[in-house]
């Protein structure tokens, strides 16, 4: 059996399709379209699944939307009115769109696929989940657990912003949920938003910011803008927010309450926002915790699921691991709203047609993410042609062999390998590698490389069988989902003029012999690499630890600031011509610009 899903029309939207419960395919529509976060029909995404199972639209049994339009517009008309006359501004804006479109999401769907197949009537074949369901499925079902908690916490859905589910074979029950405008990812958000990032893309920017604060403004948050319970729950002081009816994410209170308006985009970044984002982010870490431990408690069930935008906050996840009570914890890598693609179609398959769950063997049914197009050598050679670079074709042992000399000569290279990732971290195949040891690697790689924000932090891939050696973490990691600190024998001291540096310029203190993947506060976001789901990623790794005694790389996504991740030849080709990077490996193939030919 086909199925399926897409999620759309909000943002990050995306398509998926499942065969008997296996994932074959999945990727997010930014990725073809080139605009990052969006948000209309999935349409190349969609044509990429029906051509990677070789299928036609009419040979899929269900389509699977991700959430319930009819239950989202309830939401917003009961809203308008709780708060009304406060509001009509944006009420007056949103109505047309939702009158138009998004309250009649059936036919807007007819008319999208009509456009892929006009001989198809998907109506009988078109099913509806509802949003933290998908979230909820595509933690569980996926998962290596037979039987697990699943907690899903985002902006919102429908209605729900936190829903705690049980999974059970091929079941989902519901047990407790939290309702708009109680929302942890909201309130994220809206620090996200304060200190001049944008929403739904920049809450990973303010995660990173955070080491560079102080937690100085936590009880001032907890004074007037949340409540917690002692379970976990909370409620938000909605005085001070504007996101029920407003056009903004705060008000004035808020501002107030700060003592400032919120931060310019492109602006200075003060000593405010780094501690506001600290302040927020330990916030958020003590209400996750809470509720985690007080579910760990109150079930008696041992291994937790996590899905939900608020599940890529990495830092927070790895508190989770530590200090939860929860023996295990899985995390769905397409956390955010493109992953509800993948979780309707899985809604479609074991809850609507009742199928049982496959078998994974103690692993998870996700492939290591790699669930996106491959290339072949004729269609990269295709795109090379004209493109005013030299090139060469190397067997694979000398192109391992002339990456890793390159990564441990300090240069920064281009690696695009394989079946593009699903979700929003690069995970070998779509990357941008460095040397870790260099001091040099981070400042090049974000300001010449990636054009992004100096203080913004890069990941490590590290072997699976070394992570101890480098990290105070013993499990897998191989979605860079967990963050976790260097080993105390790997750090090294300040001298009196690094422990003098304060705010971003922190960033340029080397804290450890890997100073490329060590955070201000000793920390770095792990990917772990296996040979078994990896095997040219971790030959690579290899022969750099060969050649210079290290099992790690740095590794960020294959993009520019503000660009989706790279998906064809092509797409790479562009991003290694339009700034410094030193080499590119292109499948089997070694770039290098025009001028070092």
């Amino acid at each position: 059996m086909w199925i399926l899903g897409i999620s759309a029309y909000y943002h990050d939207s995306a398509a998926a399709l499942v065969k008997d419960g296996r994932v074959i395919a999945a990727a997010q529509e930014e990725r073809f379209c080139r605009e990052k976060h969006y948000a209309g029909f999935p349409v190349q995404a969609v044509q990429y699944c029906l051509r990677e199972a070789g299928l036609s639209l009419a040979e899929i049994d269900n389509i699977v939307f991700y959430e319930k339009p009819f239950l989202k517009f309830e939401r917003l008309l009961e809203t308008y009115h709780a708060f009304a006359p406060r509001g009509f501004r944006s009420f007056v804006r949103a109505m047309p769109l939702w009158l138009k479109e998004k309250l009649f999401q059936k036919r807007l769907l007819q008319q999208a696929f009509a456009e892929i197949d006009p001989a198809l009537d998907i109506r009988d074949r078109l099913l509806f989940s509802e949003h933290h369901l998908s979230h909820a499925a595509s933690a569980f079902y996926p998962s290596p657990f037979e039987k697990a908690l699943i907690l899903t916490m985002d902006g919102t859905g429908e209605w729900a912003t936190t829903s705690v589910m049980l999974g059970e074979g091929r079941e989902l029950r519901l047990l407790k949920e939290l309702h708009f405008p109680h929302s942890l990812g909201l309130l994220y958000s809206a620090f996200t938003y304060y200190c001049g990032f944008k929403v739904n893309g920049g809450e990973y920017k303010l995660m990173g910011l955070a080491p560079y604060g102080r937690p100085v403004y936590v009880d001032l948050i907890r004074a007037h803008l949340i409540d917690v319970a002692e379970d976990g729950s909370f409620q938000l002081n909605m005085s001070y927010f504007d996101y029920c009816t407003g056009l903004t994410m705060t008000n004035r209170r808020f501002d107030k309450l700060f003592g400032r308006g919120p931060r310019q985009a492109e602006s200075e970044i003060t000593q405010l926002d780094m501690d506001l984002a600290c302040s927020i982010q330990t916030v958020t870490q003590e209400i996750i915790l809470r509720m985690a431990r007080a579910l760990r408690r109150e079930y008696g069930v041992g291994n937790l699921c996590l899905a939900g935008g608020v599940a890529l906050n990495c830092v927070a996840n790895g508190e989770l691991l530590r200090d939860s009570g929860f023996e295990n914890i899985w995390i769905q890598p397409a956390a955010g709203d493109a992953g509800g693609a993948l979780g309707a179609a899985l809604v479609g398959h074991h809850l609507y047609h009742e199928r049982p769950r496959l078998s994974h063997d103690g692993r998870d049914g996700m492939q290591g993410g790699y669930l996106g197009p491959a290339f072949t050598d004729q269609e990269i050679e295709t795109a090379l042609q004209g493109s005013g670079l030299h090139y060469e074709r190397l067997a694979e042992n000398a192109l391992i062999e002339s990456a890793a000399a390159a990564l441990a000569q300090e240069k920064v290279i281009g690696w695009f390998q394989g079946r593009m990732e699903f979700g929003p971290r690069a995970l070998g195949n779509r990357s941008i590698l460095g040397d870790p040891r260099s001091p040099r690697t981070q400042a090049v790689m974000n300001l010449k490389i990636k054009f992004r924000e100096s203080f913004r932090p890069f990941a490590p891939s590290v072997l699976q069988e070394d992570v101890a050696d480098y990290f105070q973490f013993s499990g897998d990691s191989p979605y860079m989902l967990l963050v976790a600190p260097i080993q105390p024998h790997r750090r090294r001291p300040l001298t009196a003029t690094q422990q003098a540096l304060t705010g971003v310029a922190q960033v340029n203190a080397a804290r450890s012999d890997i100073p490329a993947v060590t955070h201000v506060d000793y920390s770095a976001r792990i990917q772990t690499v296996s040979a078994e789901t990896n095997p040219l990623y971790h030959r690579l790794i290899s022969a750099f630890k060969a050649r210079t005694g290290y099992g790690l790389v740095v590794n960020t996504s294959f993009n520019l600031r503000g660009e989706a991740v790279v998906c064809t030849p092509e797409d790479a080709l562009r991003c290694f011509a339009s700034n410094e990077m030193d080499v590119l490996y292109l499948g089997n193939y070694r770039v290098l610009k025009a001028t070092a030919a």
